[in-house]
Order: structure tokens, then C-alpha cells, then sequence
């Protein structure tokens, strides 16, 4: 399954690499713009997947959305992680009013559905690429706190963790030398979940039309779209995106499961070598 999860997540990334390239050298068509083209256009030699309402063309929107999302989830989880296992580690680490402050804060975040709250923190910041990573960083945030926190505390109660106390080491040391070894080994698989998870709520913020501006292709506003023009026969506008985001989150979940599975049978070895 990791394979078949790294062969998909690769594809996307050479696609969203090489798309805006090919763009510029106007290899492909602008995917902002219409043009001259026909609106509506069925699937041809011309247009692969046709055209949408504006005249654009869908194969070339599709793929430049793929650029979209893998920015906006990347930059979004990299912020949720350097901000949750730091906060995590110190509160699994310090307790007292501290670690009862955050685990409060993070817990009323985290009872929230998903999509709920990145729909709310949508509309009080606005469309745009920054806001939607930023919406997309704060729902995630409680989940790597919850989980490092949660780990942090089984592990300073270690013997080794006592006698480095004991030796005079300080709270950032401990953390840095022996903690962080300990919890970081769960987040990969956490951080590729989060990812196929954060793909369909990027898709469904621009679905209900709080993502990003209609002028960037991004699957979720292209589906919005396309939703009256479906039932009139005109599937290729709703199909190629929708398809392209079910790919990404299915090679993204199998990635997932498949390092999952990995490192439980690395540990599961390691546990049987000792």
C-alpha cells in the first residue's frame, strides 16, 4: 500500500511541478482563461477532458489544481506541526496550569467537526490561498498536540528520563536529547492521514464557495461549478475534478496505512530483538 501511495503522491507533485511550466512556455492553455474556446465543449482532440462554462479547459485545470491543493494542505500541515508537538511535548512534558490550559483550549478545538470549524475560520478570514492554508492549520493543530502531548507524558515517567533529571539536565535538553526521539515516530503517519483528510475539506470549502477565487483552479470551486450544469448532461466539468481528488486522497490514505503497518512491524521487531 505505500508503494501505491508514494507512486501516486509523486505523480502529483511532478504534475504540480511541471504544469505551471508548461503554462508559462504556453505549451498549455492559461487555466484562468477561456479564451476563444467553445463553452461547454465535450471531451475532444482538442480539449481531452473539454471545456467548462467560462470556455477553459478542464484537463488543464485539473492538473493545476493539483498545485493548489498540494501547496495549501503542505504549507498548512508543516504549520500545524511546528506549532502542535512543541506545545504538546511541553505540556505532556511541564503539566500543571499549563498543560490544563492547553489541553482545554486544544480539546475545545478538537470536539469541533473538521469541516465545521475550517468553514468557520473561512468566513471570518476570507478566499485566498493564505487563509485557507491558515483555516486548514488550525483545525489540525489539537490533533498533534493531543497525540505528542499524550506520549510525552507515558515517556518522562522512563527510568532513563529520571536519571538524566537526576544528573542536572534541563526541561529543553531532556526534550530535545530524549523526548522528541520518542513521539516524533507516530507523526508521519498522522501527517499523511491529515493530508488526505485536509484535501476534502480544501475541496469542500471550495465547494460551498469559501476556498479560493474562481480564477485559480482548485478542484473543489470547479465542482461548485459544475453542479448545475451536471443534471443538463455536461459531465466531464464535474468528473475529471472529482476523480483527481479522489486519486490524490487514495494514494495519500494508502500511504498512510501502508507506513502505519511498516513501522508497527519495525517496532513489533525491534520489541522481539530486545
Amino acid at each position: 500500500m505505500a508503494r501505491w501511495g508514494v507512486a501516486i503522491v509523486v505523480l502529483y507533485g511532478l504534475i504540480a511541478l511541471l504544469t505551471p511550466l508548461l503554462v508559462a512556455a504556453g505549451l498549455l492553455p492559461d487555466p484562468a482563461l477561456g479564451l476563444q474556446n467553445p463553452i461547454y465543449s465535450p471531451p475532444s482532440l482538442a480539449h481531452w477532458c473539454g471545456t467548462d462554462r467560462l470556455g477553459r479547459d478542464v484537463c488543464v485545470r485539473t492538473l493545476a489544481g493539483s498545485g493548489v491543493a498540494l501547496q495549501v494542505v503542505v504549507v498548512a500541515l508543516v504549520i500545524a506541526l511546528l506549532i502542535g508537538v512543541p506545545l504538546g511535548m511541553l505540556s505532556g512534558y511541564l503539566g500543571g496550569w499549563l498543560d490544563r490550559g492547553l489541553v482545554l483550549l486544544m480539546d475545545t478545538l478538537y470536539t469541533l467537526p473538521v469541516l465545521l470549524l475550517s468553514v468557520v475560520l473561512a468566513f471570518l478570514l476570507g478566499r485566498g490561498l493564505p487563509n485557507a492554508a491558515a483555516a486548514l492549520c488550525v483545525v489540525y493543530v489539537p490533533q498533534y498536540f493531543r497525540v505528542v502531548r499524550n506520549q510525552t507524558a507515558q515517556v518522562k515517567s522512563e527510568l532513563y528520563i529520571e536519571a538524566a533529571r537526576s544528573l542536572g539536565a534541563g526541561p529543553l535538553w531532556i526534550l530535545r536529547r530524549y523526548l522528541l526521539r520518542n513521539v516524533i515516530t507516530s507523526v508521519p503517519v498522522l501527517l499523511t492521514l491529515n493530508a488526505a483528510d485536509a484535501v476534502l475539506v480544501l475541496g469542500g470549502l471550495g465547494f460551498l464557495g469559501l476556498g479560493l477565487p474562481e480564477t485559480v483552479p482548485e478542484w473543489g470551486g470547479d465542482l461548485q461549478q459544475a453542479l448545475t450544469a451536471v443534471p443538463t448532461g455536461i459531465w466531464w466539468t464535474a468528473l475529471y475534478p472529482g476523480l483527481a481528488m479522489f486519486i490524490l486522497v487514495l494514494g495519500l490514505s494508502c500511504l498512510g496505512e501502508g507506513l502505519e503497518s511498516w513501522l508497527s512491524g519495525s517496532g513489533q521487531g525491534q520489541h522481539s530483538d530486545a
